[in-house]
């Protein structure tokens, strides 16, 4: 992450925070992620239901799955987490569909179509997700080549020791962020939460993708046996798309409560402002 001191306005200093590359990967990614997300639920309600192993369906016992059923003169969306189910009316299992309830895994307003329509989803979802894929090779090759991984999300020594830690895990639950000096660079949790995603959630996502690709098992049938099988690596491609929701999620918030006007544009422009009192 670059530290170029960009002047001065009415009180604060802006510092050059993100490069072009990191900029234009980001919001590729954004794209990708959402597309990829909407679409991904489309295919999933072609068969609302998660298993471990091979073959699922009959031949395993889903522990995550959605159901419309029939309770009396009632129709009921439920949810099933392992042996507990939860009534998810109107929201999983069963939602309105031009005014009228249907059974679906998820709500039309949350997949892409809207429409259920399994073969415009798929087209979606694996034209973003290769899109996906070499954005984030592009970026790897940035990453390296400019040391953008070892000088802006590799964590120093002294940042990994439990008293830091926990300090910095105290000042976010007080929405107490970095200020000064300490705001022209990534705090510890955010290094290794970067870390976490870009080589292991993100990493894992496409993994399992191509594990669940009968023609690309021919190529390499070892993924199936790395995952336990094309029903297993379904299941964790669904939690860890759901993991990364989670991180968007945090992330999102993370943004307004620190300021959102001046993290969007720093992710825009690159320019990220300090107040000249905090520098102090």
């Amino acid at each position: 992450m670059a530290t170029i001191d960009a002047g001065t306005q009415t009180g604060r200093t802006l510092i050059y925070r993100h490069s072009l590359a990191v900029r234009l990967s980001h919001w590729v990614n954004v794209l990708c992620l959402t597309v990829l997300l909407f679409s991904g639920l489309q295919i999933f309600n072609a068969h609302p239901a998660l298993y471990w192993g091979q073959y699922g369906a009959d031949n395993d016992p889903s522990f995550i799955s959605m159901e419309a059923t029939e309770d009396g003169s009632q129709v009921k969306g439920l949810t099933h987490v392992g042996s507990f189910t939860f009534d998810t009316t109107g929201v999983l299992g069963l939602s309105n569909v031009d005014g009228e309830a249907t059974a679906r895994g998820f709500p039309s307003w949350l997949t892409l179509p809207t429409y259920q329509d399994l073969s415009t989803g798929r087209h979606w979802h694996f034209f973003f997700a290769w899109l996906f894929v070499l954005n984030g090779l592009a970026y790897l090759a940035y990453g390296l080549f400019s040391r953008h991984f070892r000088r802006d999300l590799t964590p120093e020594g002294g940042e990994l020791t439990l008293t830091h830690l926990g300090h910095e895990v105290v000042n976010h639950a007080r929405l107490r962020f970095p200020k000064g000096p300490e705001a022209r660079h990534y705090n510890t949790l955010q290094k290794l939460t970067y870390l976490v995603v870009i080589f292991l959630l993100l990493p894992l996502m496409v993994a399992t993708g191509l594990t669940m690709s009968p023609g690309f098992d021919a190529v390499a049938p070892w993924l199936l046996d790395i995952f336990g099988g094309r029903q297993s690596a379904r299941t964790l491609h669904f939690l860890t798309a759901f993991s990364l929701v989670a991180f968007v999620v945090v992330h999102v918030a993370m943004v307004i409560l620190s300021g959102v006007f001046n993290n969007l544009r720093s992710m825009i422009t690159g320019y990220y402002a300090i107040e000249q009192g905090d520098e102090q």
